[in-house]
């Protein structure tokens, strides 16, 4: 697997947003939808002989001393199918190929001069169990970004508040799946457990204790008296709490889009003499926001967090942060070699985490934007 990737020519883009975004949080779950146009169905041949796998796509925000920029990394076979579904939803939008901005820090960190703190999140809950989205947050349903409270406002405030010497990146990888991981069919049952739905008996084993029982007792096959079942008047589902019923829409829902499997991690990079652990608690913040404890939510995975306790703290603290800072890089995932440390999220999820915002959420000079609106020249200019 790891000798196909190798071979597989990958680019960064940066999208530059126009100065107004009008639109709302919507479109950018349009454009992650169009991104599972991407999903690839592979051989038992191409798997397991020739190490293909599907591909997946990084959605980065990075902070280089302040300022804020939005990357996409992908495959260069992808970079049409990105720009069409940007373009698609934000025509003014300006998306060029970019230098890879982990260069921007020495490789060999941390050092003496350079200090890290990072880590992945998990999910809470099973994969079926939706975080808050967006349309949580939205107060009434307006066009105009200024009547929406925008999840992403007070990360993108932390981000943008550090100074010289300072970085801070969120990566969110996404993987295309469908029938290959069943979490839909998982949420299904789930529902049906929650409503007290009966699961529907098989009639292949009822056919043989029939028959055994004629064998050994003689008796013709058929209920006894005794054996009638209360009839149920009221379905189950009119039986749930408000609370209850609220997680089985949600869970209906969510297993009603499409479905990436996702891992999440961050970063905080800085000089030591400027470095301050406690800066990275903005992802906590911003993560916890959109967490429920009815439903789901994302936590630090202890795991990939840069703490040791007792013996060799200083070499295994080391390792753990190198380890997540080369993951980082290279877009691996929280074990990789190893599975583990991913989840699934869906379109409207993984807007709410990652989606252009408007001036008043990220004003500039935090932002670069395109000041002047492009347009195409009037017909019948003279081309000499």
């Amino acid at each position: 697997m790891e000798q196909y990737d190798s071979g597989v020519k990958k680019i960064i883009l940066e999208v530059k947003i126009p100065r107004e975004v009008e639109k709302p949080i919507k479109a950018m779950e349009q454009v992650i939808a169009g991104f599972h146009g991407v999903h690839d169905v592979f051989t038992w041949r191409e798997t397991w002989l020739q190490g293909e796998f599907q591909y997946s796509i990084a959605l980065e925000i990075a902070s280089l001393e302040g300022e804020i920029h939005f990357f996409i990394r992908a495959p260069a076979a992808f970079r049409s199918v990105i720009e069409s579904n940007i373009y698609s939803q934000y025509p003014d939008a300006e998306i060029s190929l970019a230098e890879d901005y982990t260069n921007f820090v020495p490789y060999d960190i941390p050092n003496e001069e350079w200090d890290l703190f990072g880590f992945d999140f998990v999910a809470t809950k099973e994969d079926p169990y939706p975080i808050k989205t967006y349309k949580y947050f939205e107060e009434m349903k307006e066009t105009k970004e200024q009547k929406r409270l925008d999840p992403l406002a007070g990360l993108l405030e932390g981000m943008a508040s550090i100074g010289q010497g300072e970085y801070m990146w969120l990566q969110i990888i996404i993987k295309p799946i469908r029938e290959e991981i069943p979490w839909q069919k998982r949420g299904k049952e789930l529902v049906d457990k929650l409503v007290h739905r009966e699961k529907k008996p098989s009639s292949l084993p009822s056919i043989f204790k029939e028959a055994a029982d004629l064998l050994i007792s003689g008796k013709p096959p058929g209920k006894a008296p005794s054996e009638k079942k209360e009839v149920e008047i009221i379905p189950p589902e009119m039986k749930l709490t408000p609370g209850e019923r609220e997680i089985v829409k949600a869970i209906e829902e969510k297993i009603g889009k499409f479905g990436f499997v996702t891992n999440i991690r961050c970063l905080y990079i800085a000089k030591r003499d400027v470095f301050l652990k406690a800066k990275s608690r903005m992802f906590y913040g911003f993560f916890k926001n959109v967490s429920t404890e009815n439903l789901n939510g994302l936590k630090p995975w202890t795991r990939t967090l840069p703490k040791v306790q007792w013996f060799l703290k200083k070499m295994r603290t080391y390792a753990k942060q190198r380890a997540i800072f080369l993951r980082y890089k290279r877009r691996f995932s929280p074990l990789f070699p190893e599975p583990g440390g991913t989840f699934v999220l869906t379109t409207d999820e993984i807007a709410t985490l990652y989606h252009f915002p408007g001036r008043m959420v990220a004003p500039a000079p935090t932002l670069p934007r395109i000041e002047a609106k492009k347009k195409e020249a009037p017909p019948g200019l003279p081309t000499e």
